[in-house]
């Protein structure tokens, strides 16, 4: 596993160096989207030069893409005034459109252009080579360098807007941050993908803010988040065999829901402290809702998703099994067995075809014919028995609707209207 994703790993560092101290001023401006702004109008560069006989990857549509990027960078940095009547991030949004739009025109007129906007989207980092790992560590050593000289300016415009309105040549500092960052984005998003970029711009810095105050801070932490999340990202890819940069953004999110739920605890935990079992008053009042409106569903669409219950029932199996008959129990048992042994036959001969794709294994066409055949018959198969499984469900919903569904709507009714009704202690 090592020695293939050591080199997206590599790359993964490389972008979070830079994006991770870009995302502290882009929250700090408050113009969240200009990344997906500037990465949209260098996509429309790269789809004209697409457009125009160039490849995706070549210098020439490089080239393009940079010339537009530049051209959007100062645009934003002459919409930047103080008391406007237009907000910023309003004109983020229209150049963001409409750069959507025209690359969608231009792209209806290319050749194969759906598959152009999902590699322009998702990239192709797994496949970045040393070379182009390389190449971007020396693009950005520069760029990180005159951020380093030009700090000062440059965060006292991000941070203090106003003060520094007043001191300096706001227009002037704007256009290099911007004209940097575009020159970041466009370098990036050629490598992972508009929403891999974003997602190493913005999440790792908003997690960041949330655990640290100061700038410095900010980005240790957010420099150890995104080296986190790659690591992660890039295993549970190649573990599932899942697409990597949609694996990494996901597990982004995973970050920000994880430190949402520690801050939630925390603050909770020092509410209680401060005002004892009254500050846990509100999240039972919502418990309590949440549980009615679940047992209400149950009763009134029994045959809906019920998420809550599928995952009771996949680790409490007798949570479905008590309300089947004895016939209805042993025909779901068999039917398991059967699913169990077909998949692994599935994957079985899936592995054969496999192996006779990458030439391991010689096999001829008619046996390649004979597997193909196979794996339809054992495919529907398997269906037949998941669609025996539902059959089951189903009629285990209708027997659940009463015996889970009215007690947890009464209970989860009773218990918010006791405590909503209920006087604070004093």
């Amino acid at each position: 596993m090592v020695e293939f994703l050591w080199a997206p790993f590599l790359a993964c560092l490389v972008l979070t160096a830079i994006h991770v101290y870009l995302g502290l001023h882009v929250l700090a401006r408050g113009v969240i989207f200009v990344d997906l702004a500037l990465a949209q109008v260098a996509a429309l560069g790269v789809t004209i030069a697409f457009l125009a006989g160039h490849a995706i990857q070549s210098e020439a549509a490089y080239w393009y893409a940079l010339a537009f990027t530049l051209g959007g960078a100062a645009l934003f940095a002459a919409s930047r005034t103080r008391r406007a009547p237009v907000p910023q991030e309003a004109i983020i949004g229209i150049v963001y459109a409409v750069s959507a739009a025209a690359a969608v025109l231009v792209v209806d007129r290319a050749p194969q252009g759906g598959e152009h906007i999902k590699q322009i989207l998702v990239g192709s980092i797994l496949t970045v080579t040393p070379a182009e790992v390389g190449t971007l560590a020396l693009l950005y050593a520069p760029i990180g360098v005159l951020h380093w000289l030009v700090r000062r300016p440059l965060l006292e415009i991000s941070f203090d807007p106003e003060g520094a309105g007043a001191r300096r040549a706001v227009r002037a500092w704007d256009f290099i941050f911007y004209a940097s960052f575009g020159v970041v984005v466009t370098s990036s998003v050629r490598l992972a993908g508009v929403l891999l970029v974003f997602a190493y711009l913005i999440v790792p810095a908003t997690a960041a803010a949330a655990l640290a105050r100061s700038a410095r801070g900010r980005l240790l932490v957010g420099w150890a988040l995104g080296l986190l999340v790659s690591v992660a990202g890039l295993v549970a890819s190649w573990t599932w065999d899942l697409p990597t940069g949609a694996t990494v953004v996901v597990t982004f999110g995973v970050l920000v829901a994880a430190v949402a739920v520690a801050l939630a605890v925390r603050a909770g935990a020092r509410a209680t402290r401060e005002r004892g079992v009254e500050a846990l008053r509100g999240p039972s009042v919502g418990l309590c809702a949440v549980v009615g409106v679940a047992g209400l569903m149950l009763v009134l669409v029994p045959r809906m998703d019920h998420w809550w219950l599928d995952w009771l029932e996949a680790s409490v199996p007798v949570a479905q099994t008590l309300f089947l008959s004895a016939d209805e129990r042993e025909t779901r048992r068999d039917t398991e067995d059967d699913i169990r042994r077909s998949v692994a036959e599935l994957e079985r001969v899936r592995a054969m075809q496999r192996e006779a794709q990458w030439g391991t294994r010689p096999v001829t066409d008619e046996m390649r014919e004979r597997m193909r055949q196979y794996l339809a018959g054992r495919a529907e198969i398997v269906a037949g028995d998941r669609l025996v499984l539902r059959t089951l469900k189903a009629r285990a919903r209708a027997r659940q609707r009463w015996w889970l569904g009215v007690p947890l709507l009464v209970l989860g009714a009773g218990g918010t209207l006791w405590l909503a009704r209920r006087r604070p202690a004093t």
